[in-house]
């Protein structure tokens, strides 16, 4: 059964476990992972796409407008993957969803008039990635990585930002990887903001950047840091305590683990080192796949882990962060977002090692 099937099937169980007699999807993310990679948006900031996709019990339908029609058929091959095209004039207001679901229960992957909100049922779905997902997924971690390595050892002090945050996009964007987030902060900064917009700053000693990758769809996460000259002491030691923090999530994210009581495991390493409060400043990561998180983990999060997700985990202590996404095996975890080479933090959990990225430090 090839990858289109096999998501039909998943949808149409879904479907009829939530008693459902049409489908709405209409978020960017679920455009992409229901079409197995297409791309249905023109603004990459969009939520939504310029395509929907509605499913019926007489046919699947691709909406868009008579613009994109022709993209999604040539370059997107949706036509040929099965989808019945219902192009609509781009001028036009009418809203073809409210004819062909007219007497069916309809429900949407967000807010539809009259119909029933799935959304976060949906994103649940997506995190479960099918053999072939998983593939594309490694080869998206590793460009994101080589971009990121790229990046790092094109930073000098006395370059902006803004500057850096060319670099990694032009890094990203060549090896076929949009650069959806985009962070770059540097000395001060990394300890006021834990989501540093690039600004014109020049960097001196110490920068952060941190990448969002997006390809056919998925989503894979980074972050590296850079010191010119010696690391202080205090800095050193919280780098340390971050990357235990960052292996435990690691260790604790296995198959058949509640999320919640993987984030206990975490916030038990944060009171160790003596941060017991830092997780509160900024959200510690969750779920990845078709959005950067498909949810934002909480030590009341219910979800069961399962092999085959993937997530992106990212603990801090004011001024340094560790943050790679991993895909959860039935063995072990594997690092999507590994750089080759990199200085790492060996931490040894329950006889097994961890290796976590240091700091890179330039003399």
């Amino acid at each position: 059964m090839n990858e289109y099937q096999a998501k039909q099937n998943q949808i149409k169980s879904f479907m009829k476990e939530q008693g459902l007699e049409a489908l709405l999807l209409r978020r960017v993310s679920s455009f992409a992972w229901a079409t197995c990679g297409a791309s249905s948006f023109i603004n990459r900031a969009s939520t939504d796409g310029t395509g929907s996709l509605l499913l019926t019990p007489e046919a699947n339908y691709l909406i868009t407008t008579n613009i994109e029609a022709v993209r999604m058929e040539k370059e997107e091959k949706l036509a040929e993957q099965g989808w019945t095209f219902h192009a609509i004039p781009w001028h036009s207001s009418d809203d073809p969803v409210a004819e062909l679901a007219k007497g069916l229960k309809l429900g949407a992957d967000g807010f539809y008039p009259g119909a029933v909100d799935v959304s976060n049922e949906i994103s649940l779905l997506r995190t479960c990635l099918s053999s072939q997902e998983q593939e594309r997924f490694r080869e998206l971690g590793q460009s994101c990585a080589q971009a990121m390595d790229e990046t790092i050892h094109q930073i000098r002090p006395g370059q902006t930002e803004f500057e850096i945050a060319g670099l990694l996009s032009e890094a990203a964007e060549k090896r076929g990887a949009q650069a959806i987030v985009n962070l770059i902060a540097t000395d001060d900064r990394i300890y006021n903001f834990r989501h540093p917009l690039p600004t014109e700053k020049k960097l001196d000693r110490y920068a952060m950047v941190v990448l969002c990758g997006r390809k056919a769809g998925l989503v894979c996460s980074l972050t590296r840091l850079v010191h010119f000259g010696p690391i202080p002491a205090e800095l050193k030691r919280k780098i340390e305590f971050v990357a235990h923090i960052d292996a435990m999530f690691i260790h604790s994210t296995r198959p058949g683990c509640v999320v919640g009581n993987v984030f206990q495991d975490a916030l038990r390493v944060y009171k160790e080192t003596g941060f017991a409060d830092e997780w509160q400043l900024h959200h510690q990561g969750g779920p990845a796949g078709y959005e950067a998180r498909e949810y934002i983990a909480t030590p009341a999060s219910n979800q069961m882990v399962e092999i085959g997700q993937t997530y992106a985990w990212n603990p801090s202590i004011t001024g340094c962060k560790s943050e790679d996404t991993i895909l959860v095996g039935a063995s072990e975890n594997e690092i999507l977002s590994e750089i080759k080479g990199w200085p790492m933090i060996q931490v040894m959990i329950e006889n097994k090692v961890y290796s976590r990225p240091a700091v890179l430090e330039v003399r």
